[in-house]
């Protein structure tokens, strides 16, 4: 079994798309596989067709009121494609868990007592670095960070990272960052170029070959509760999902090399077009 929470404290990264399309493509090539939706704003849940108020019981409960995971586990629509789905109650979990005894590790456990046993386990993390991503880094050997193509892309990425590097050292040490992945990539923008040339400076082998284009398909795909494969399977969103989804798969066989150093550089990021304005405000 793998298991891999997706996460960037940054919203808007692309997480949930990551995980819900990463995880179809999964399920389509004949692989059982589990998305666990472990953010309170239940962006998977939705994504996949469910109404996050429907699903009578949800990871809360897990959590908080130590349900059986297979008792809230529910099919979706993707054929071998299970969901943990998430409701807004989650939003009070951290403040309810801050008195459990091993708080950090609820969902670990709660997952060691599953008869489920998918081969994939797929974390869509909430856009914070609190107990609920915690949890996430401390259920899973591997962690994918998925960077948009953005000016802001780089800012706290440094703090992610030695929390990623913290937690392997004190909590769980199977859990490494396994790829980072640039979305919302075009390369006809500078932006676009600069902030993935700085990725791959730092990170090196760890930022996977394939780069999510830009592409309005993937935003439309939510909104009626389908998967990209479903919405537009011709798409470059699908076709992008696809690449990407293979380099996961071989990456399991072919592990990449551990960050041995903490970037503590990332945050401190100047591209091209700062470099133009400063000189433009010199003269």
């Amino acid at each position: 079994m793998r298991r891999i929470a997706v996460i960037n404290q940054k919203g808007g990264s692309g997480k949930t798309t990551t995980v819900v399309n990463v995880g179809a493509a999964m399920a389509q090539a004949g692989h059982k596989v589990l998305l666990v939706d472990l953010d309170p704003q239940a962006h998977t849940t939705i994504h996949l067709g469910f109404e996050p108020f429907k699903p009578e019981k949800s990871i809360y409960d897990v959590l908080i009121n130590e349900t059986l995971i297979d008792d809230v586990i529910i099919a979706t629509h993707v054929k071998n494609l299970l969901l943990l789905p998430a409701k807004i109650e989650l939003a009070s979990a951290e403040i309810e868990m801050v008195n459990t005894i091993g708080r950090e590790i609820v969902l670990r456990e709660a997952l060691k007592k599953s008869k489920e046993n998918p081969e994939y386990i797929l974390i869509d993390c909430p856009p914070s670095l609190g107990l609920l991503t915690l949890n996430a880094l401390t259920t899973a050997s591997e962690v994918i960070i998925p960077i948009q193509a953005e000016f802001f892309a780089l800012e706290g990425l440094t703090k992610l990272v030695q929390t990623i590097q913290i937690v392997t050292e004190r909590i769980n040490p199977a859990t490494h960052i396994s790829g980072v992945l640039i979305t919302m990539f075009d390369k006809r923008k500078n932006i676009c170029r600069e902030v993935a040339e700085k990725t791959v400076n730092h990170f090196g082998e760890k930022v996977f070959r394939t780069k999510i284009r830009e592409n309005v398909k993937l935003a439309e795909a939510p909104s009626f509760g389908q998967t990209i494969f479903e919405f537009a399977p011709n798409s470059h969103g699908a076709e992008d999902y696809k690449k990407l989804t293979r380099e996961i798969l071989m990456g399991g066989k072919h592990e990449k090399k551990r960050i041995g150093k903490r970037p503590t550089e990332l945050d401190n990021h100047n591209y091209t077009g700062n470099k133009k304005r400063n000189k433009r405000k010199k003269n």
